[in-house]
């Protein structure tokens, strides 16, 4: 696998466009849509929440009974959740746009929203935003960048990537964009990712990979611990590549597996180090635990404490708030025999060992610490499983953000 400059528009036969439709942002782009110039089978994941959006039970129903997709389209600013009868409507109608504009079947458009939850779209400015993308969709890595940026909402940068392998003796491409900075703690899997790749491979098995892999990617995520009502994951595969049809978990299906993972990888902690307020991405990263449910589980609960989050934007060797995050998680461990470290580009400490602190610099710490990028490393000493999750570290601004998100 190599990596490689792009997004949405990196695999063949992709195109991208977007636009400033103002649908409720003035003055910048809020509407992006990204075609495959074949049919494309698709795979979807989607979010927990009991309450979901409209696009996310419009998507479900096409992902689940559709053979495929060859459009997504993404507006920015208001949600349509919690909008009744109306909010699927305006799904439908979107769809339909599309097919007017681009002949495509409304039943292989596949829309998504992000923004402020209550409030009706504004059909018309939609439909005139699908109009206005049609004739401007193309397959340059610009056509992709400037699609990432029309999806953010309160993101302070866009987030995309793309990678290349080798599946069946040709090159394939895999590429993604997404956005997530507040309202993020996925379970499926307010975040929004979407794939693309000209790999040839069944639905059964596009679907499935993806399943498994969102596991150990976007629900290792977690910004404030809201589970978003339009949480999606769409993945499109148009075969253009030419590799013989994977339909079967082969060499190219592992292979094809890895770059997919990634893409996810990448993106999810892209949001993490984005979060609302955020100055550094924050790892919890768990090894020789003795399942790699514990694992998980263990790091979840580290990157999800509010108090250690807060030590991180302090830089703050507080070990005390991480061991009772692990001790809280439901997981049976030996807390004497665990050992504690901090990491960072600036270096790596032991914090905690035998049950009591280390005789750590705090000054060295606090180095450490203040990195964009900082790592808690929980040596379990149960096991070889592990498993990491990422988040962001809690500042004042999150609650600036939040407090007046709707104004």
């Amino acid at each position: 696998m190599e990596k490689i400059m792009g997004g949405v528009t990196a695999a063949k036969g992709f195109l991208a466009a977007s636009t400033s439709a103002g649908i409720k942002y003035q003055g910048r782009l809020d509407m992006a849509m990204v075609v495959s110039e074949v049919d494309a089978v698709a795979a979807g994941t989607f979010t927990t929440n009991v309450v979901q959006a409209a696009p996310v039970k419009w998507d479900k129903e096409i992902v689940s009974k559709e053979p495929g997709a060859r459009a997504v389209v993404v507006n920015a600013g208001i949600a349509n959740a919690c909008t009744g009868a109306k909010g699927m409507e305006c799904c439908r109608k979107t769809a339909e746009a599309v097919e007017q504009a681009l002949h495509i079947p409304a039943n292989q458009v596949l829309v998504a929203s992000t923004g402020v939850i209550g409030m009706q779209l504004p059909m018309d400015k939609l439909e005139a935003g699908v109009k206005a993308m049609a004739p401007e969709l193309n397959g340059t890595l610009e056509g992709g960048a400037q699609a990432a940026c029309a999806i953010m909402t309160t993101d302070t940068k866009s987030k995309e990537v793309a990678a290349t392998f080798e599946a069946g003796g040709k090159a394939v491409t895999i590429g993604g964009m997404c956005k997530g900075s507040g309202m993020i703690h996925p379970n499926m899997c307010t975040m929004l990712s979407f794939i693309t790749t000209d790999l040839a491979i069944s639905k059964e098995l596009l679907q499935e990979a993806l399943l498994e892999d969102v596991q150990d990617t976007y629900n290792m995520v977690s910004i404030d611990g809201d589970t978003s009502t339009n949480d999606t994951v769409l993945l499109l595969a148009n075969g253009l590549a030419g590799n013989p049809k994977i339909t079967k978990k082969d060499e190219s299906y592992q292979k094809f597996k890895e770059a997919l993972h990634y893409v996810n990888t990448t993106l999810a902690k892209k949001m993490a180090g984005d979060g609302e307020g955020a100055t550094a991405l924050f790892e919890a990263k768990v090894i020789h635990a003795d399942t790699k449910g514990h694992a998980k589980t263990l790091a979840k609960s580290v990157v999800c404490s509010s108090l250690t989050k807060a030590a991180i934007y302090g830089h703050d060797a507080n070990w005390g708030r991480i061991l009772c995050a692990l001790g809280y998680s439901g997981v049976e461990f030996d807390p004497e025999a665990i050992e504690l470290f901090f990491q960072s580009k600036a270096g790596k400490i032991q914090i905690y060992k035998n049950g009591v602190a280390t005789d750590y610099s705090e000054e060295e710490a606090t180095k450490i610490l203040s990195e964009e990028e900082v790592t808690v490393l929980v040596d379990m000493k149960m096991g070889e499983e592990e498993a990491a999750a990422w988040g962001c570290d809690l500042t004042y601004d999150y609650v600036k953000i939040n407090a007046d998100y709707r104004s």
